[in-house]
């Protein structure tokens, strides 16, 4: 027995096979982690279309403690599953998991990207993440101020796992003013002690005074009981599903702060993934997560120009493009 407990969604495949990410966590019941994969997996759709990828929407979602249930029999037996979906869904790393985690679901099928270099793939996809948020905060700024500048800003990051430590690095080398929190202490430590920045509680990082709000971890975190809290002008960072509600976008939009769509702003992790399917070729994956800043601003124009909440106009932008795409082709089956 390999103790696997997951569940896999298949959103939509009109641009082309589901691509998505394996998310290991520690679910409160079965209902919380079958509610993560359908949203995650919406998500992915939206994100690949609006990044310009020819890849439909999945998330995998595994029930158990990454800390401590990982092994190899437990990935190699959710290779195999996803194998006998004959490609219509290909798997990559997400909170949770690494690419040394999608070296084992690799030895089972080929419907995996996010492998570790030295085996050809395209390695850990957090640096063009990064790379990819950090564009968009200039899109912020041309939108705001006509002005890319982003040295002297305050910036209160949540959540340094892979993709926000690396973030809080640029953001300090940009001359930026940093305040981080996480609930894991050590990861709070070791980035204080590589950079320069303030450290609070969790749960304070929403009441910090600051330019730029930047959510890097979990979703759900814009809600009720937090947008009321906020101190900022600008919400955009690297988490997945960051509004609650859409209720929550058109709650941003009435308090006059921007919002940048977590879909359009963090696709740098998955245009370097998904780059792996034609051989990967870091160039030509980052030539692509450097469109980001375009894209977002153009969907922020978009919304400034028809008084609508950004992530309307998000939704929009990609469902133009899927409905276009939609004409011309049928789903995405197998092959």
């Amino acid at each position: 027995m390999t103790g696997l407990r997951a569940i896999l969604a298949i959103h939509d495949t009109t641009l082309g096979p589901a691509i998505g990410g394996v998310r290991m966590w520690q679910y409160e019941d079965e209902d919380s982690a079958i509610d993560d994969a359908l949203n995650l997996s919406r998500t992915m759709t939206y994100k690949a279309a609006g990044a310009g990828l020819n890849f439909g929407g999945g998330q995998t979602v595994v029930i158990g403690d990454p800390k401590t249930s990982k092994s190899e029999s437990l990935f190699r037996a959710l290779g195999r599953f996803i194998d006998s979906l004959g490609g219509r869904y290909i798997a990559a790393e997400g909170v949770g998991t690494s690419f040394h985690d999608m070296d084992f679901i690799r030895m089972e099928t080929r419907y995996v990207v996010g492998i570790p270099s030295a085996r050809g793939g395209s390695g850990d996809p957090s640096p063009l993440c990064a790379e990819g948020v950090m564009g968009g905060l200039e899109a912020c700024q041309v939108l705001l101020k006509n002005d890319a500048t982003l040295r002297g800003l305050k910036v209160a990051v949540q959540g340094v796992g892979r993709v926000g430590s690396i973030l809080v690095k640029s953001l300090v080398a940009r001359g930026m003013l940093v305040t981080v929190a996480d609930i894991d202490a050590e990861t709070v430590e070791r980035v204080s002690s590589e950079s320069r920045v303030d450290v609070v509680p969790s749960d304070e990082i929403y009441d910090v005074d600051c330019d730029i709000f930047c959510p890097c971890a979990l979703g759900g975190v814009l809600n009720d009981n937090t947008i009321g809290r906020l101190k900022c002008s600008v919400v955009a960072g690297a988490a997945n599903n960051q509004l609650a509600s859409d209720e929550d976008g058109d709650a941003l939009h009435e308090r006059g702060i921007l919002y940048a769509p977590d879909y359009i702003i963090n696709a740098g992790g998955l245009i370097n993934v998904a780059d792996e399917i034609y051989g990967y070729d870091a160039e030509r994956a980052r030539r692509k997560t450097s469109a980001i800043k375009d894209v977002l601003l153009k969907v922020l124009r978009a919304a400034q120009d028809k008084g609508i909440p950004t992530y309307k106009a998000a939704d929009e932008f990609a469902e133009q493009r899927m409905e276009q795409v939609g004409r011309v082709r049928r789903s995405y089956v197998s092959g």
